[in-house]
């Protein structure tokens, strides 16, 4: 058990703000994959803690096209849908665990009240964005200030169907620590060739966002 009584009290009381349903798609494959086990656990109480929470479990290889639909490569993958299973292009690779279980729960209240706490003009200009962003952010569970990178990047998402955005538990996917050179955390790629470090406020990553953009268009 991962949530004892007195969390599972606080995280009832923090997700009684909810309006909307809110679904959590995991894919696993228990035998060939480190931490798809304890994802699970960890998933399965949180989404006993209120009903406005549900899970769905689907196998990485048997339900290989529900993966194709979410764009879903690697595992453990959770992807965070609405009531009506739209699919915002929020996803967690990896266990959601130690400060990103932060990340996870701020996600689930984004989507069940629609909030993104975001400054209004910022939100606009987001949601104008008329490109297609793919947003990595780097983290480890010990990071304190990850959950804020993963947060801001997801809710990009949430504002704009064109952006996707992952977070990417470092020491479980080393080939892609590699492959993007993770020497810190929070370390976010965007369209593969433009990087923030640390944990950035939403006016510098949209900046960012339209730096990586413009880089396309040269």
């Amino acid at each position: 058990m991962y949530l004892d009584d007195q969390i599972k009290a606080e995280l009832s009381k923090q997700l009684s703000v909810l309006t909307k349903n809110v679904k959590l798609i995991m894919f696993t494959q228990e035998l060939e994959c480190q931490y798809c086990r304890e994802t699970k656990q960890i998933l399965t109480e949180l989404s006993e803690v209120s009903d406005k929470i549900s899970l769905e479990v689907k196998n990485f290889i048997n339900d290989k096209a529900d993966a194709e639909k979410f764009g879903v490569d690697k595992i453990p993958a959770t992807v965070v849908v609405d009531e009506n299973g739209k699919d915002y292009g929020i996803k967690f690779y990896g266990i959601p665990s130690g400060y990103e279980f932060a990340s996870l729960l701020e996600d689930i209240k984004l989507l069940g009240t629609g909030i993104t706490g975001f400054d209004p003009q910022t939100e606009n200009k987001i949601k104008n964005l008329d490109s297609d962003v793919h947003m990595q952010v780097f983290v480890t569970p010990t990071c304190p200030y990850c959950p804020q990178a993963v947060i801001t990047a997801h809710k990009f998402a949430y504002l704009n169907d064109r952006v996707k955005s992952d977070m990417i538990e470092a020491t479980e996917f080393p080939h892609l620590s590699n492959k993007y050179n993770v020497r810190g955390v929070p370390r976010t790629v965007i369209n593969e060739n433009t990087f923030i470090e640390g944990a950035a406020p939403e006016q510098m990553v949209f900046d960012k966002v339209k730096e990586a953009l413009a880089q396309v268009v040269q």
